[in-house]
């Protein structure tokens, strides 16, 4: 099936031109997206001169860094508008290795969205501080336990969806932006009734480059489940 492949870029320079090609590798019918914010190191240009080199590579250029969630929505529409009929979500910086997109292309025969789990079968994360463990883990225990999600790792980012989900999904209605968008895209697909599957991944911090984790983004997290619980019970999704 046509499938699209959506990879938000800030000063990735050192990553770009690697993953792509790996990415593109995995099967004939994948297309990649990039959608760049004007990153300073110009991640954006590299990948200029990569789509001009192939007809499977597209570029969006956003004129300031936006932040994740609204990149993906972006991305969102692109593949809706295009037609495609799986949108994956993938971070640039290897944590996600797209040596699992098989196994996510043989899961989503019979899921709708399918999540890469890094505490499905344990904890599997390499190079994370303990602290930064510690949070991601219990950020996922807390947002089970008040929104109800039956998943383990909700705030993950490596993601495969159906176009039905996300057209099911009023995507400019969706509010977060931080990681906590991950677990806003999977609980409205959630009530909506679509299925849901997890996979096991090994998660791998990054090499090169800088982590966009902040204060800021862990704030939105905090309050966002609140919202989405509320928003549920009161029919909003």
């Amino acid at each position: 099936m046509k499938t699209l492949v959506i990879i938000p870029t800030y000063n990735e320079r050192e990553n770009i031109e690697r993953i792509v090609p790996q990415v593109l590798e995995k099967h004939p019918d994948i297309h990649v997206l990039i959608v760049d914010d004007n990153s300073p190191d110009g991640t954006g240009k590299i990948a200029d001169l990569m789509a001009k080199g192939n007809d499977r590579i597209f570029v969006i250029h956003r004129q300031n860094k936006r932040g994740l969630g609204t990149a993906y929505i972006t991305g969102f529409k692109f593949a809706l508008e295009k037609g495609y009929h799986l949108i994956f979500e993938m971070d640039c910086d290897f944590s996600h290795d797209p040596k699992y997109i098989p196994h996510f292309l043989e899961a989503i025969k019979d899921a709708d969205l399918v999540l890469g789990s890094r505490y499905i079968s344990g904890v599997n994360v390499i190079n994370w501080p303990m602290s930064r463990l510690l949070l991601s883990y219990y950020a996922n225990v807390y947002s089970r336990i008040i929104t109800g999600l039956p998943v383990k790792d909700a705030t993950g980012g490596f993601k495969c969806f159906r176009r039905e989900v996300l057209q099911a999904i009023d995507l400019d209605k969706v509010r977060s932006n931080g990681y906590s968008f991950q677990i806003e895209m999977s609980f409205r697909a959630w009530k909506k009734g679509f299925r849901i599957k997890e996979i096991p991944i090994v998660f791998e911090d990054r090499k090169e480059g800088q982590s966009k984790m902040s204060k800021k983004i862990v704030r939105e997290a905090v309050w966002m489940v609140w919202r989405l619980r509320l928003w549920s019970l009161l029919g909003k999704l």
